[in-house]
């Protein structure tokens, strides 16, 4: 019976870890046990964070509209409520994108949330 040798899985398993732990600072870049875990505990960061990364964009459409709705004398609680009572589907990325760029078009907004909100007694 001949000799198995299995270097070669062994190798392609350690070589594609290390290609992933390239550009690590020390061991982790180079030594197959600390590269590894590094890697493992990269991933975990990266998948956490891609989910945090949506949470902190709408966190940054919030305080968009919010600054340019106070201007016009509304908070962004009473401009959503205008919002939602005149009917207008636009979500909070596009209202910050008009807010910051297209300063009519987003006053025409408010003017209209303004318009539907009930006046107060």
């Amino acid at each position: 019976m001949s000799r198995i040798k299995r270097g070669t899985t062994t190798r392609a398993k350690h070589n594609r870890v290390l290609a992933q732990a390239k550009g690590y600072y020390g061991r982790r870049k180079n030594t197959i046990r600390v590269a590894k875990q590094a890697v493992e505990k990269a991933g975990q960061y990266a998948y956490r964070d891609r989910k945090v990364k949506k949470r902190n964009f709408r966190a940054l459409w919030i305080q968009r509209i919010n600054a340019a709705v106070r201007a016009e004398g509304l908070t962004y609680s009473q401009f959503m409520h205008g919002v939602k009572l005149a009917g207008i589907e636009l979500d909070r990325k596009v209202m910050a994108d008009l807010a910051m760029n297209e300063g009519g078009v987003f006053t025409a907004i408010i003017a209209q949330a303004k318009a539907a909100l009930p006046k107060a007694a």
